[in-house]
């Protein structure tokens, strides 16, 4: 049997603009903080959050970011869900791949974020935008 995940408290912030990303990264470190996760697995999650949150201001004019801490069993975590309402990605296969890039970048956002985070998840749909939803587990 699986083990749920619960909700223990969840915040959104919206990121429009470039100047609204650090304020994202300190409020993404205060609850990785409260958990008390480890030096080297918050500058993973922020990391991750900062190329997700640059990744929709690049390409969807911003989005909304819900932040929450939940637990599953004795594990406590941080999920970050992305929302956008871009364009969408044509092949998400293809854009998880190291070094595929549409913005003359080094291509390494989305597969970067995917390897520093516990748990991974993205679904887009043409037209409509993209969620991404990332975990990372406080002690993993």
């Amino acid at each position: 049997m699986i083990t749920p995940v619960i909700l223990l408290s969840k915040d959104n912030m919206t990121v429009l603009r470039e100047q609204d990303v650090v304020p994202f990264r300190n409020r993404v470190k205060e609850y990785a903080i409260k958990i008390r996760m480890g030096l080297v697995n918050q500058t993973k999650l922020i990391t991750a959050a900062s190329e997700l949150a640059r990744n929709m201001l690049k390409y969807a004019n911003g989005g909304i970011v819900s932040i929450e801490t939940i637990a599953r069993g004795r594990e406590s975590g941080i999920r970050l869900t992305f929302k956008d309402e871009g364009p969408g990605i044509a092949d998400v296969n293809l854009a998880l791949k190291d070094g595929f890039s549409t913005g003359k970048s080094l291509g390494l956002g989305l597969p970067g974020a995917r390897r520093l985070a516990s748990e991974f998840e993205i679904n887009s749909e043409i037209g409509k935008g993209t969620k991404v939803m990332i975990i990372k587990w406080a002690n993993g």
